[in-house]
């Protein structure tokens, strides 16, 4: 599933008129400003963006804000378009794609489109809240990812557009909103459109695009995460084999990884934590793809027990020269 083509064909440095839209409905929406969303959905439509996708996109809101902004905007759309039908206005529109019974695992099947959207392996259940509230975890993969993501009216590109908006015109939802801004990237949005977003959104409602603005989303391009990972103690020298002969490929042959340090707990040696810094997300992608990288994964599946991906924000990094020149 290659995510990233799904985009609008514009030059790929600015939001269009119909991706305008989805994010001022979307921010409206889940403000619950239904004024503005009469405006924006006008505004919308008079662009040439489809009743199907802007009905869509009022669909995918309930997820983030709930049913209750989602149906207000539901009903705000179809008085509207009464007033334009009186008015003569023909909106263009197209019958929903039919959904098929399912009788796939559509928890799997929602991990995969998280992992599409995040191009990170997602671990079953989620960590932290997915073994304390396993329902939820259920409900975000089978329902959310499977279920609502299932329908082509709108790209994942869009949304993600949808997304990003509506968590930054709500308050308190940092950390989700940055997740979301590197899944947008993910789907072939621009740092130049991301910005536009939180610029949009943010001067129409006050929330979190005042506290991420589009200088965090234009900083460093490095992908730095740890990878916490718990080995079967009957594995353990061949695993350490293993990633040393990877971290040493893995250096030597890609210029994009910047650094990986392997290291296990003293206490509990069977507990490894690694250290990976990749020069951009394309670097990363390009890593993931390598023969030793897929050698390294395929070779220790049975020696890990379990892996925790944890995205991290740099602070400080530091080494001497004299030992980088050791290494050598």
């Amino acid at each position: 599933m290659d995510i990233n083509a799904q985009n609008n064909g514009n030059d790929g440095q600015s939001l269009d008129a119909r991706q305008q839209s989805i994010v001022a409905i979307s921010a409206a929406t889940a403000t619950g400003d239904l004024p503005a969303l009469k405006t924006s959905l006008a505004t919308g439509l008079d662009a040439g963006l489809p009743v199907n996708q802007a009905r869509e996109v009022l669909v995918h809101l309930y997820a983030y804000c709930g049913f209750p902004r989602s149906l207000n905007g539901i009903n705000t759309l179809m008085a509207l378009l009464s007033e334009r039908k009186a008015q003569g206005i023909v909106d263009q529109d197209a019958a929903e794609p039919e959904i098929k019974a399912d009788t796939t695992d559509k928890y799997e099947k929602g991990r995969k489109v998280l992992e599409a959207l995040t191009k990170v392996p997602q671990a079953k259940p989620a960590p932290g809240f997915g073994g304390f509230a396993p329902r939820i975890d259920a409900f975000l993969k089978e329902h959310l990812f499977a279920d609502v993501f299932e329908s082509s009216v709108l790209t994942y590109q869009q949304r993600e557009l949808a997304t990003i908006s509506a968590l930054a015109a709500m308050t308190g939802l940092e950390s989700q909103l940055k997740s979301h801004l590197s899944m947008g990237a993910n789907t072939g949005l621009t740092p130049n459109q991301l910005t536009q977003v939180i610029s949009q959104a943010g001067k129409q409602h006050a929330g979190t695009a005042q506290v991420l603005s589009g200088k965090a989303i234009n900083a460093s391009p490095w992908i730095v995460r740890l990878a916490k990972i718990e080995i079967d103690p009957n594995f353990l020298d061949q695993y350490k084999a293993a990633i040393d002969e990877h971290t040493h490929a893995a250096l030597e042959s890609e210029p994009g990884v910047l650094t990986l340090y392997a290291m296990t707990e003293e206490l509990h040696p069977t507990r490894v934590t690694v250290l990976e810094i990749y020069a951009s997300a394309e670097a990363y992608q390009a890593h993931l793809k390598t023969a030793h990288f897929i050698k390294y994964k395929t070779g220790t599946q049975k020696m890990v027990k379990s892996l925790e991906l944890v995205e991290v924000d740099a602070i400080a990094f530091g080494l001497k020269s004299n030992l980088l020149q050791s290494e050598k």
